[in-house]
């Protein structure tokens, strides 16, 4: 069998505001995947430029005003972070959450069901882009967030596919 990957979920303040917490995490859940970590925090502004530059390249990738309009938005409520593993989870994560743009994303996805706005709609107004989730890209930024996210000792590991598929 396949290993077991992790990756890293963060509900972000529109999912608290909205009261869609447990919403969100049984989409997780009901897909079979396994909570490994999760937590309540308020993120200051330095914890947050690690994530979205360095490690996540926002500045880069979307520019300054994006990251600057996504870091004010990040401050506003506490998020709830989780590390959720599973075989080849980082791909099947992103694909449950799909798109950073909520007005592409199917129906059937977290964005696509919860979040609608355009990233037009979103620049024309002058605001970060509620789309409920941060997920990681690939295996390594997973690494790398994770790392950031958590210590080591809040991480609780148990082998899933051993508990599931042995007697």
């Amino acid at each position: 069998m396949a290993d077991i990957q992790r990756t890293l979920v963060v509900l972000k303040p529109d999912t608290i505001w909205r009261s869609i917490v447990w919403e969100i995490i049984s989409r997780f859940e009901r897909a079979g995947l396994h909570i490994a970590a999760i937590k309540m925090v308020k993120p200051d502004k330095e914890f947050l430029y690690h994530h979205y530059e360095n490690i996540w390249k926002m500045i880069s990738r979307r520019g300054q005003k994006t990251f600057e309009l996504t870091v004010d938005m990040m401050l506003k409520l506490p998020v709830i972070a989780m590390v959720i593993e599973w075989v080849e989870v980082v791909e099947f994560v992103r694909k449950i959450v799909w798109s950073t743009e909520p007005k592409v994303a199917p129906a059937w996805t977290i964005r696509g069901d919860y979040a609608h706005m355009s990233f037009a709609y979103a620049d024309g107004k002058n605001i970060s882009v509620p789309n409920l989730v941060h997920a990681s890209w690939n295996i390594e930024e997973a690494e790398q967030e994770i790392a950031h996210w958590f210590g080591n000792e809040e991480i609780h590991w148990y082998d899933p596919l051993h508990v599931m598929f042995t007697r």
